[in-house]
């Protein structure tokens, strides 16, 4: 096998997953463990993570559902919410236990409906954060009815992100699953401390793939995929190394039933192959070389983490993607790519 057939690179981290509870989190734990070493964790459960406490035990169920023999950590964050006490996140980023804290506008996603309806009751806690260095993970879509879903993250910024970055200077702040040009160009373009994770299957899809064909409620995520000209725009950044951008799989399991229904749940399930589909872009994009700063480096830099010291091979081999997922409850999840067999697989 060729040096071009196989790349090793440190062990890559997951900026943004989803795990859920129960028997769901049970399920899809170890397929993130097996590829990362460490994952930023979302905290819209129900009822949501807001304090140390909830984080901490969550921690501790997550712990749980890792394979044995497996080093894993996860890293947890607090749901930002109207009336959240700046001192519980002070806390509980003193204490090791928050990483960083997650803003959904209320009503932009699964399990947002607590989230912050006006970021103006959100500056108690933003000042505080700015003061102790902790990021604010932000889901960029405003949630006006009367914004086009395909337009919603290019509003966000004029609407939303321009005046908190403008306010809150020093404030850490990741621009989560980026979908369109505009945030793209945004970042880059912007000298303050703000970053942005991609997701593999916004590299990977576009809006038609949504409709191809039929339905494709499988595919359906918030923010929801974009135009094939944001999608080249996303292969860019993230092929291009950069140290603003970085590995987001924003992997959300909902089961079969909660997808294929007349009011299907937005998120993409992607942890089972998640890194065999991300090196596949860089592959086609002939940017291997850059692909462990993507995935490896760029995100602990900005977090102030070290990187990984332990590393994973991939090899240029078939890769079948599981067609479901099963927890322990019964319920059926189907992965990304359900059923096909990528050109590269984990060794």
């Amino acid at each position: 096998m060729s040096d071009t057939d196989r790349l090793t690179i440190r062990r890559p981290d997951d900026w943004h997953v989803h795990f859920r509870d129960g028997a769901m989190l049970d399920a899809v734990v170890p397929f993130t463990a097996r590829q990362f070493g460490r994952a930023i964790v979302m905290p819209n459960l129900v009822p949501p993570v807001t304090t140390v406490a909830a984080a901490a035990e969550y921690r501790e169920r997550i712990m749980a559902a890792v394979p044995d023999g497996v080093d894993f950590t996860p890293l947890m964050t607090a749901y930002l919410t109207d009336d959240t006490d700046p001192d519980e996140l002070a806390r509980g980023h003193a204490d090791g236990v928050f990483t960083a804290v997650k803003l959904y506008p209320a009503g932009a996603t699964t399990n947002s409906a607590s989230g912050v309806t006006d970021l103006k009751h959100a500056r108690p806690a933003l000042a505080r954060m700015q003061e102790i260095g902790m990021p604010l993970l932000v889901h960029g879509e405003v949630t006006d009815a009367n914004v086009d879903v395909f337009d919603r993250e290019a509003v966000f910024i004029d609407k939303v992100m321009t005046g908190l970055l403008a306010d809150f200077p020093a404030l850490k702040v990741v621009f989560e699953h980026v979908t369109t040009k505009d945030a793209v160009d945004f970042v880059a373009a912007h000298d303050g401390p703000i970053a942005a994770t991609i997701t593999a299957h916004h590299l990977v899809i576009n809006r038609t793939d949504i409709f191809r064909g039929g339905i494709r409620p499988h595919l359906y995520c918030l923010p929801i995929a974009k135009r094939e000209v944001h999608r080249q725009a996303l292969r860019a950044a993230a092929a291009s190394g950069g140290p603003k951008f970085f590995l987001g799989t924003d992997t959300a399991p909902h089961a079969v039933a909660a997808k294929e229904t007349a009011c299907g749940c937005a998120g993409i399930f992607s942890a089972p192959t998640a890194l065999e589909a991300y090196v596949q872009v860089f592959d086609e994009m002939e940017a291997l070389a850059n692909f462990e700063a993507f995935a490896s480096l760029n995100g602990p830099a900005f977090y102030g983490l070290p990187a990984n010291e332990a590393q994973v091979t991939l090899e240029r081999a078939p890769s079948e993607v599981p067609a479901t997922v099963e927890s322990a409850d019964g319920e059926t999840v189907q992965p990304f790519q359900a059923g096909e067999t990528l050109p590269w697989r984990l060794a």
